[in-house]
């Protein structure tokens, strides 16, 4: 009997970790691919995940999580994703619009009345600035496009980003003159997405990250996708990393733009725009909801025509970039990059979903070609 209960004891001893590298496989090409950057320290350490909107088909980590500590990087390491949290957002918006409470064409003064009689700058020196009225007030299309006229932030929004509470934010933003003229230019902006996250708050009565929690993480099962890592979580953040003197070589950083601890929450409030942490199965699962239509294990989320403006140019004929709903748009592929190097996507043409994720304030050397390294070896094994 003993004998038994050994044996059983080392069949699962070995099972197990199979049936992990079953549901998580790694390609050795990939992993070669990007083990160079490594090598020469040009590169600290990435987590890399290809995907067809259906399966997962490469999940691998390369590098150190920390090289002062030898902590080798993992699949399920946790990275400050920045402004890779403006697609979610935009899409927890067009739920709204799905339901018929927010229209993208209604004027943002329609939610967010303090931004009726807000002005736009016709002429400014250092000695003058001179206002008028816009043409049309700004729309929940502006802000989610960035053509607004809004600035990046306001004011207050130092020296981090997440030190007021999203509503003194944006009354920040509405007694702010616009830059522009709606719709004449894009102009990318935190202060737009951070207006649309409180429209949430204002049509929902619900504060933005519970929103999100219940509509679109739980049921998306994003377990480590949120503003406050836990103590476990913030464990599992990558160390950032930014070239070291004379441009060569790593040293290790910090998140500029949040404050110390991670897991704080008193006076650290949520970042619409760019505050999310998650990791690649979280983001993956975000990511195969949109590339199948709005849909996920048979739970829809949003609809295929809010997906499809979403991740289709909505700048204006005159403005040459092409940005979506919260996404870059254009080379038919739609995602976002963030401010630390992560980046993730979805290219049609090749049926495939890449997530990049690393933790880098720029790269020493060759560094930056790291990503287009993983690109190339992901469709070399898995692309049409």
């Amino acid at each position: 009997m003993l004998s038994r209960v050994i044996l059983i004891a080392s069949l699962v001893s070995v099972l197990v970790p199979f049936r992990a590298f079953a549901e998580q496989p790694a390609s050795p090409a990939i992993t070669a691919a990007v083990q160079p950057y490594v090598e020469r320290e040009e590169l600290a350490g990435a987590v890399m995940l290809v995907a067809t909107p259906d399966k997962v088909l490469n999940l691998s980590a390369v590098g150190f999580a920390n090289r002062e500590e030898n902590a080798a990087m993992r699949t399920d390491s946790m990275f400050w994703i920045a402004s890779q949290s403006k697609p979610i957002t935009a899409t927890a918006l067009m739920m709204l619009v799905d339901e018929g409470k927010v229209n993208v064409n209604d004027p943002v003064e329609k939610y967010l009345p303090e931004f009726a009689g807000q002005m736009v700058v016709v002429e400014k020196d250092e000695n003058h600035v001179l206002l008028r009225k816009p043409v049309h007030p700004i729309t929940v299309k502006n802000i989610l496009s960035h053509t607004s006229g809004l600035p990046f932030r306001s004011a207050i929004e130092v020296p981090t980003l997440d030190r007021f509470p999203l509503a003194d934010r944006v009354r920040s933003y509405a007694m702010t003159p616009l830059d522009f003229e709606p719709d004449s230019k894009y102009q990318y902006s935190n202060a737009g997405i951070n207006t649309a996250a409180r429209i949430i708050e204002v049509v929902t009565g619900q504060s933005f990250e519970s929103f999100l929690d219940e509509r679109l993480f739980k049921p998306l099962q994003m377990n480590d996708t949120t503003f406050w890592p836990t103590e476990e979580q913030a464990a599992r953040v990558a160390t950032s990393y930014k070239p070291g003197q004379g441009g060569k070589g790593l040293e290790a950083t910090t998140i500029s733009q949040v404050q110390y601890p991670l897991s704080k929450r008193e006076d650290r409030y949520p970042m619409p725009a760019g505050g999310l942490f998650s990791t690649a199965s979280d983001m993956v699962r975000f990511y195969q909801m949109l590339a199948n239509g709005g849909e996920l294990d048979g739970h829809r989320y949003v609809s295929a025509e809010s997906v499809a403006t979403l991740t289709s140019k909505q700048t204006p004929d005159g403005v040459q970039t092409e940005y979506g709903f919260g996404f870059s748009t254009g080379g038919n592929r739609f995602g976002h990059g963030g401010a630390y190097s992560t980046n993730s996507y979805f290219d049609k043409d090749q049926g495939l979903i890449f997530i990049w994720l690393v933790q880098h304030a720029g790269f020493p050397g060759d560094g930056g070609k790291s990503q287009d390294a993983f690109r190339q070896a992901a469709i070399q094994e898995f692309g049409n």
